[in-house]
């Protein structure tokens, strides 16, 4: 059995340790925002947070999780009121919107490092998540605004 905490909840599986962690989340915890895009760590639809750190759960084996804080787009706020949620919204960034979950959550990763991002630290950060509907000019747009709202409403970054 390999114990799991994701979203703050326990989840003890029993799997084979080198199972991708996105396949736990989805098909064994059941929380699917999380997406398959490549299976290699190539386009990003799958990135939750371990530990803190944007990771591509399509290749990290669930071993490396155990025991470890996981963080999966539907624990990035409870009410879907992160300020990137919010900013996302408002600038109605999704098309299609399969990428948007791991864009979020690369994201939330680049604010809590970088408060006020400019264009090129958002562009260096969010590189690795691709948008097949183009939208990374909204992306772009939408954690601008979420770093006005955090800091306007004196929020810690995620």
């Amino acid at each position: 059995m390999i114990r799991l905490t994701v979203n703050q909840k326990t989840h003890k599986v029993d799997v084979d340790p080198d199972m991708p962690l996105l396949w736990v989340i989805r098909d064994i915890i059941g929380l699917t925002g999380t997406k398959y895009g490549c299976g290699v760590a190539q386009c990003g639809a799958c990135v939750v947070h371990l530990n803190g750190e944007a990771v591509r759960s399509c290749v990290t084996k669930v071993s490396r999780a155990a025991n470890q804080k996981i963080v999966t787009i539907e624990g990035l706020s409870l009410h879907n009121d992160h300020p990137l949620q919010q900013a996302w919204a408002e600038i109605d960034v999704p098309q299609c919107g399969y990428c948007q979950s791991g864009q979020l959550m690369s994201a939330a990763v680049l604010l809590k490092e970088n408060p006020q991002p400019d264009d090129a630290a958002i562009d260096a950060a969010m590189s690795g998540n691709l948008c097949r509907c183009g939208t990374y000019p909204r992306i772009r747009k939408a954690i601008h605004r979420a770093a006005e709202l955090q800091q306007e409403a004196g929020k810690k970054p995620f």
